[in-house]
């Protein structure tokens, strides 16, 4: 299954990267709602290799998930692939500068079942897709909103 989405963004590329690769701050997010992040590399700073494990609750069941950065090209985007109870996952960021003020984000989140539990989930959220999608863009949009508030500083 395959969610994608993109946005234009009021603010230079490198302003954007820094603001998307702010893991600790969404570490800090995760905390928040509820989620268990810890980091298990010792880089302090994010690039190739950085990994987390994380912890929480989906659909009523406790889930866990590996996260590993496997390419980052500054201020381009990123790859990271994810491991989470037979589902691997590959979540992308491409930023293009349109100009030097404005940026395109592209996000996208593919998911593999490698088990039959986890081709019924996938199964079951394809069904669902249309509303997942929707949520995905918002959330996104919400993102990319965020991120221009920062440079603005109407935040």
């Amino acid at each position: 299954m395959r969610l994608t989405t993109r946005e234009d963004i009021e603010a230079p590329i490198d302003h954007v990267f820094q603001s998307l690769t702010d893991f600790e701050g969404f570490e800090r997010q995760a905390l928040r709602r509820g989620a268990e992040v810890q980091r298990q590399d010792t880089y302090g700073k994010p690039g190739v290799g950085s990994e987390w494990d994380m912890r929480f609750s989906f659909r009523g069941k406790a889930r866990k998930v590996h996260a590993r950065m496997t390419a980052f090209d500054a201020p381009n985007g990123f790859l990271a692939e994810t491991d989470s109870g037979g589902i691997d996952g590959t979540v992308s960021l491409e930023l293009v500068a349109l100009s030097p003020r404005r940026t395109r984000m592209q996000f996208a989140i593919d998911l593999t079942p490698r088990t039959l539990s986890a081709r019924l989930l996938i199964q079951s959220l394809k069904f669902a897709k249309g509303k997942i999608s929707k949520r995905f863009a918002n959330r996104i949009w919400q993102l990319a909103q965020e991120v221009e508030q920062k440079y603005t500083g109407v935040a």
